[in-house]
């Protein structure tokens, strides 16, 4: 069995075994709880840069399958769990967690204790790490000295959004969705409604999408501090009032900054398949697939023309926002649950009947 380490920025090293791509690599480390999942967990376009931890003990017992990506290509740095299966069993398996890991190129390790890993996130917030590349031999203080003097990256939407826009066509609702790392499970879903969607770059101009005369804009999911993306932020700032729009996760956070509202990094994130929220106008209780670093500033808000919709039970941390005066909402967890619960999937319905009651608004 190949060997290889996880350490720490402050030092703390868990040995264990290799599996994956035979390289090093270095990036943040999150944990996220969902039960399964892994797939689309290692294909989501959200975890950019990071090195994911699964709290679950047993990780690739249904293997990897054609159906469950939310991205093309994987943008982890790194897959850390408890215990690996080699031998899946599912009717839709196709190869094994350890063949697609090689394949792309993407470390990973197995045997460590991630338990007690989870508990050093928990506490000391989200740490930077290096996986080392398979049976190396490393100078501990060495690399704990190079993560310490390593700064953050600010790139991440830049990485994930495409470099063109492409279209998903249909016959219903025209809708433009601004990419800042989107899963494929939003556009799953207004494809499943029928939408005649464009995907546009995160840098795309208010008035190149409403060159297009759109029914409605989706504001994707995506990685990083929402701070960074200031051409997003422009963007959005000039569509607000012109077309009804739906932001999520990422995008939530993005209307609410070009909105005039702030944000804040989370110490460890809300990561998993299992995140209660509650809808402040119905009292109804959902259970939600979230996956972000960073909130919207509850108090920042007192000077917006935005209301607060949803709450997170954990935390209290903001979770819905709609406009006072334009037909806007936008959510921080995942509608299209991919993975994750589907309590939240009628969003995308309330979205298409705003865009309707907005077109009979105009044609009144």
């Amino acid at each position: 069995m190949k060997k290889r380490s996880l350490i720490l920025e402050d030092g703390t090293v868990f040995n264990g075994i290799a599996f994956g791509s035979d390289r090093a690599s270095q990036g943040e480390v999150v944990f996220t709880t969902g039960m399964t999942g892994y797939q689309e967990t290692l294909s989501d376009p959200s975890f950019y840069g990071q090195i994911v931890t699964l709290t679950y003990p047993l990780i690739g017992n249904y293997g990897i399958n054609r159906d469950d990506f939310e991205g093309i290509t994987p943008t982890i740095r790194g897959f850390v769990v408890r215990e690996l299966e080699e031998y899946p069993s599912n009717f839709r398996c196709d190869m094994t967690l350890n063949d697609y890991l090689k394949s792309q190129d993407i470390p990973g390790i197995e045997g460590i204790d991630t338990r007690k890993l989870t508990r050093i996130i928990r506490s000391k917030g989200v740490v930077r790490a290096i996986l080392t590349a398979t049976d190396e031999e490393v100078n501990v203080e060495e690399i704990v000295a190079h993560l310490q003097a390593t700064p953050l990256i600010t790139h991440h939407v830049r990485e994930v959004s495409p470099k063109a826009a492409y279209p998903s066509p249909g016959r219903g609702k025209r809708v433009v969705v601004m990419n800042f790392g989107m899963k494929h499970g939003i556009l799953r879903e207004l494809n499943k409604r029928d939408c005649d969607v464009l995907v546009v770059p995160y840098n795309t101009s208010a008035e190149q999408i409403l060159a297009w005369h759109p029914d409605g804009i989706m504001l994707s999911n995506g990685p990083g501090n929402p701070a960074d993306v200031t051409e997003g932020i422009e963007t959005i700032k000039n569509l607000i009032g012109k077309v009804p729009m739906f932001g999520i996760c990422l995008g939530h956070q993005l209307f609410a900054l070009a909105s005039g509202a702030t944000s804040f990094k989370l110490p460890f994130g809300h990561r998993g398949a299992n995140h209660p929220v509650k809808d402040l106008r119905t009292g109804r209780t959902e259970l939600t697939s979230q996956n972000h670093g960073y909130a919207v500033d509850a108090e920042s808000l007192a000077n917006t023309d935005l209301e607060i919709t949803h709450i997170a039970l954990n935390d209290g941390t903001v979770e819905g926002l709609r406009h006072k005066t334009y037909p806007i909402f936008t959510v921080q967890y995942h509608p299209e649950a991919s993975p994750g619960p589907e309590d939240s999937n009628h969003l995308f319905d309330e979205f298409i009947d705003m865009m309707e009651a907005e077109k009979e608004k105009k044609h009144a």
